[in-house]
């Protein structure tokens, strides 16, 4: 009896030494988590402007004279050749005024060579004594005169004749009539406009940028679309950017060369211009994953080999209604937590599902 009861005490050691170790032992059971894996893609703001199909050279054409028109050759919408007739001004007025040029040349000449005739022979009388030299230097001087009238003459006949040729308009390069301001009967000034020709041979989409586009409109990349061409699209290259806001709308006026377009994208179709400009590497990850204590936010890295998590900082770019852009902190390819992150501690083990059983 007296060994029976040390015997006891031993044993309930013994076991209460293993159920220690046991406990020690024991491993928490891994916590299963929601993650999803991130991709890194280029930050690429994409903005979409309304615009109108334009030909780049769109020509205001005027008579070069002033008169009566008394014919109009084409109408609005008309296509025209170089060299092509437009209209014609009364032919009348630049005809006399031509014929009076002439009289006057024909006067000039006549003053002119009597001129030189009598320099001759006062020159000679001088040379024989029978002359002073004052008279010879008159009779230069009224030569001189007389032969620059007529230089001026023949010079005001040149521009008769082409004044005439003014009173008929010509079309100055191929393309389609977008306006017509002038009537049969009517009085043009001139210069005043009478046609507006559009070249066919360079398109352009012109479109009103915002003031907050600007920058990415002059460094990114632009393709056009035309809503009445479903399906297809044109490369695109800023030509041109006013450097004034419109006072109005506060937008800049810029226009697209589009140097793949085809007779069949026609002026004034509508066009979509959609700007692309390429930027650095960013991450998008639901909002769900984000962790903020109080120091920045952090999100649960899961760790491949270990089976663990990491929490590990990370900069926000930008907060989204869902989700969040990550420009550092986070690579291509790993894989974070996106539920349940207030209750994770570091390093502890998870196991990973892509989605919730349903």
């Amino acid at each position: 009896m007296s060994h029976a009861v040390p015997l006891v005490i031993l044993a309930a050691a013994l076991l209460a030494g293993c159920g220690s170790k046991g406990q020690e032992a024991a491993v928490p059971p891994a916590r299963v988590v929601l993650v999803t894996t991130v991709h890194a893609t280029p930050d690429a703001p994409v903005h979409s402007l309304p615009g109108t199909i334009r030909a780049r050279v769109e020509s205001d054409l005027g008579f070069r004279v002033g008169g009566k028109v008394i014919r109009r050759l084409v109408d609005t919408g008309a296509y025209v050749t170089t060299g092509q007739t437009l209209a014609e001004l009364d032919p009348i007025d630049l005809e006399l005024q031509l014929q009076q040029a002439r009289a006057e040349l024909a006067t000039a000449s006549t003053a002119r060579d009597a001129a030189v005739h009598e320099l001759t022979r006062i020159a000679t009388l001088h040379s024989g004594g029978w002359s002073t030299g004052s008279d010879l230097d008159r009779q230069k001087t009224a030569a001189q005169e007389a032969i620059g009238r007529f230089d001026r003459a023949v010079r005001a006949v040149t521009l008769a004749e082409r004044a005439r040729g003014y009173g008929t308009l010509q079309a100055d390069a191929d393309g389609v009539v977008t306006a017509t301001m002038c009537e049969p009967g009517q009085v043009m000034a001139t210069g005043q406009t009478a046609f507006r020709v559009a070249r066919l041979d360079e398109r352009e989409a012109a479109v009103a940028v915002p003031e907050a586009m600007v920058d990415d409109l002059r460094h990114g990349t632009a393709r056009v679309t035309i809503w009445a061409l479903p399906g297809r699209s044109f490369a695109a290259r800023l030509r041109e950017l006013t450097p004034n806001a419109d006072p109005a709308t506060r937008t800049y006026a810029a226009r697209f060369s589009l140097p793949d377009a085809g007779p069949d994208l026609m002026l004034g179709m509508t066009a979509t211009v959609t700007i692309t400009r390429a930027g650095p590497e960013v991450v998008h990850v639901p909002l769900s994953a984000l962790l903020d204590e109080g120091h920045g936010p952090n999100v649960w890295v899961l760790g491949s080999a270990t089976g663990t998590v990491e929490k590990r900082a990370v900069t926000v770019a930008q907060y989204g209604d869902d989700d969040a852009v990550i420009s550092a902190g986070l690579r291509d390819g790993e894989q974070i937590v996106t539920l349940g992150v207030q209750t994770l501690r570091h390093a502890d083990h998870v196991r990973p599902i892509s989605r919730l059983p349903s």
